[in-house]
């Protein structure tokens, strides 16, 4: 070890003489040529190490014996090397390997020219350090820095010793600055059968956007046929992007698909999906759809946003896609506008919202409902100044423009200011509030025999009070504080006739625990609910003391109607129930069970109103079972309304690699399935395949099958119809196999 130690030294010492030599005949040079300046590449130094060293001065240097050779950030080793100094050429044999920052080839002969990069190597083996992939050819060409090309070769992400996929090419040409590989006469290679041939395919082996073909995705759909596409990818800067489709179907024709997204600063984003089919076969028409969102942030406060959805006709969306949050659609918005966040004052907070909205409504044939009021436009400025003296004051207001082409239309004013005197300190608080709701309508047509310009004034008086105890506990190896938080909430507001004023946005709240304490029980500005009732409530919660994260929470609630509401939206949608008990649970019952779930029952007649749960067991990722219950009792009489589903989902290992993927929507009250879904998924260490049949029903009388076949190559591309978003979208809790 001494002797190989003190060769090293000699020899970095007759290394070092060449290059002083060179350094002062380039001086010589500069004296002799005063009109003319020679600069010449800065030479990297070479250190190399060997159990034997031997050369001539300013000619060669020869090791052999454990050979490594350093230059710059590479480190060549090998059982023999050759290096001309003048030259910076290396000659290279017996077990070489060549480790650089992004890669590592290996194999038996080496020719290079340190400088320039340039030279070949026999039997190469190769390994990129981004992205895992490897291969090994016949020989590999240097084409200088970060290039090189590879004969007959083969590559895969698989780790060492698996070749489950691999691509096989007569040329694999590697940019390692772009991070990218192109090869030439190229077969996909799975489980040693040839699945897919091309004349040239490139791909970004770690994973980094660029521009070129992606992998062909096909599908089956009942209504479509079978649907193959070719996506290419435009990279087009490193803040846009787009990916154009060309798709056949066989039941439908060519459709073009397109995407493109952006983004900038300020918060500036936007997505564009837009898809033409230029000719139905079945249908004989042009059929279009396009979805365009776009924010930005203007500055000091002010936010732009656009939302535009629309289709070439009502059955769009049924006939031309699988996706069930499309299918289900059925008010397109097309929105823009502006809105403002601001302070006001120290203690105050100011908003402002401007826009115009309409909609595209998608009826069903069998179920036609009425569309929606446009707004255009709409204005709403809300303020608030909190600690004047003792007291707070809010405002809420709003001026809307409601367009419809077959109902009254015409405008609408709202104004509510309140004021509330809170009262707090460390455990608890009192909260007294009055407002005045008022409503002003100028209509294009007089409503009942109040004419054109109606008004309507509304008191509401609310008191609102609470207290906070807490007590720490230990659960097994968790700090834990569990609150107990009774609430008591009061609200009077008189009646008010309302039947004659036309009904532009509003709608009863959708059941909730937290809905029973708000003032009113409608959404929109139409209906001000009379009210004269009392919430009594009470909250426990349980949260880590280390994370401050809850972990569950238990609700129970008594809402007191010390009068019976007379304001309602037809049909009826609320009991004339004096008495309402509502209970709720959310959080995790234990590590792996986690639940929401409430109910409303109506003490008066001990009937179940409402229930909404949901419960999951989710042990780990990959493993989780979704059991789902809903029910609305219907208060109409003759007709039965009432809506009562389950709904379970799951994705379990069966053996192996394999899991299996379910979901089922039905209606205890139709008897039918709505919405099912069976797969299977596999995964390995290097690829996952995915087969999955979904049925939807789209429509009253109308359903929907499609078929999804994928296999994804790790690193490389999947083939097929991707799932994975109507996995997501159907099974809560749903993870990625691969």
């Amino acid at each position: 070890m001494m002797r190989r130690i003190i060769r090293s030294i000699l020899f970095l010492i007759l290394l070092s003489l060449p290059l002083t030599c060179w350094s002062n005949e380039l001086s010589i040079v500069k004296l002799e040529s005063e009109q003319k300046t020679i600069i010449k590449p800065q030479k990297k130094p070479v250190l190399i190490e060997a159990d034997k060293i031997t050369g001539y001065y300013k000619q060669e240097i020869e090791a052999t014996g454990n050979a490594e050779l350093h230059h710059g950030d590479n480190v060549l080793t090998a059982d023999r090397m050759k290096y001309y100094q003048q030259t910076e050429d290396a000659e290279v044999e017996g077990n070489v390997r060549l480790e650089r920052p992004t890669d590592i080839l290996q194999g038996q002969q080496l020719e290079i020219n340190l400088q320039t990069e340039v030279g070949h190597l026999t039997e190469p083996r190769y390994s990129m350090k981004e992205g895992k992939g490897r291969g090994a050819g016949d020989i590999l060409l240097f084409e200088g820095k970060d290039n090189y090309r590879i004969k007959d070769t083969n590559y895969t992400a698989c780790p060492e010793g698996n070749h489950d996929w691999y691509l096989r090419a007569k040329e694999l040409r590697i940019d390692n600055k772009k991070e990218v590989g192109t090869a030439r006469h190229v077969s996909v290679v799975f489980k040693d059968v040839p699945i897919l041939y091309s004349p040239w395919l490139d791909f970004s082996y770690s994973g980094k956007r660029k521009t070129g073909l992606l992998a062909p995705v096909a599908g089956y759909n009942v209504r479509t046929g079978f649907d193959v596409g070719l996506p290419v990818y435009l990279n087009i800067a490193p803040n846009i992007d787009a990916t154009v489709t060309p798709r056949i179907m066989t039941e439908r024709g060519f459709l073009l698909s397109n995407e493109f997204r952006y983004i900038g600063n300020n918060n500036l984003n936007g997505h564009l999906l837009f898809d033409i089919l230029p000719q139905d076969i079945d249908r004989n028409r042009t059929r279009w759809g396009v979805l365009f969102t776009h924010t930005q942030n203007l500055g000091k406060g002010w936010q732009g946003f656009m939302n535009y959805n629309a289709v070439s006709d009502d059955r769009y969306f049924r006939e031309l896609t699988p996706n069930l949050a499309q299918t289900s659609l059925v008010n397109l918005s097309q929105q823009g506008g502006v809105n403002y966040n601001g302070r006001l004052g120290t203690d105050g907070v100011l908003n402002f919202t401007g826009f115009a909205q309409r909609f595209q409504t998608i009826q069903d044939p069998f179920a036609l409902i009425v569309s929606p009021y446009e707004r255009l436009p709409h204005f709403a400025v809300n303020a608030a100044k909190y600690n004047v003296g003792k007291l707070d004051f809010e405002l809420q207001s709003s001026w809307t423009n409601f367009y419809h082409p077959t109902l009254v239309d015409g405008n609408r004013s709202i104004f509510y200011p309140s004021v509330s005197a809170p009262l707090r300190n460390e455990y608890g608080y009192i909260t007294p509030k009055f407002g005045l709701h008022y409503t002003h309508y100028n209509l294009a047509a007089p409503v009942d025999t109040k004419g054109e310009n109606v008004d309507r004034m509304v008191p509401i008086v609310s008191l609102d009070s609470g207290i906070a105890f807490d007590r720490q506990f230990n659960f097994g190896d968790r700090n834990m504080i569990q609150t107990l938080e009774p609430r008591l909430f009061y609200v009077y507001a008189p009646y008010r006739n309302q039947d004659y004023l036309p009904n532009f946005d509003s709608a009863i709240n959708d059941f909730s625990f937290a809905q029973i304490l708000t003032e009113n029980r409608f959404s929109g500005g139409d209906r001000i609910n009379d009210a004269n009732r009392a919430v009594a409530a009470l909250t426990s919660r349980f949260v880590d003391k280390e994370t401050g994260v809850e972990f569950l929470r238990l609700a129970v609630g008594q809402m007191v109607n010390f009068t019976d509401p007379r304001i309602q939206l037809l049909p009826p949608q609320v009991t004339s129930g004096k008495s309402d008990f509502i209970a709720a649970i959310s959080g995790r019952l234990t590590q792996d069970i986690s639940t929401d779930s409430n109910i409303q029952i109506d003490q008066s007649g001990g009937i179940v109103e409402k229930v909404r749960s949901g419960v999951s067991y989710q042990p780990e990722p990959g493993k989780v079972l979704n059991f789902g219950y809903r029910f609305t009792r219907d208060v109409r009489e003759q007709v039965d309304t009432s809506i009562e589903q389950v709904d379970t989902s799951v994705q379990w290992p069966i053996y192996g690699g394999w899991r299996g993927v379910s979901r089922v929507n039905y209606s205890l009250n139709d008897d039918k399935i709505l919405a099912g879904l069976a797969g299977l998924e596999y995964s390995s260490c290097c690829w996952a395949l995915r087969v999955v049949l979904q049925r939807l029903t789209t429509a009253t009388q109308t359903t929907t099958t499609a078929f999804f076949l994928q296999l994804e190559l790790k690193g490389l591309m999947g083939l097929g119809n991707n799932p994975l978003q109507v996995l997501q979208q159907t099974i809560p809790g749903y993870t990625s196999v691969h």
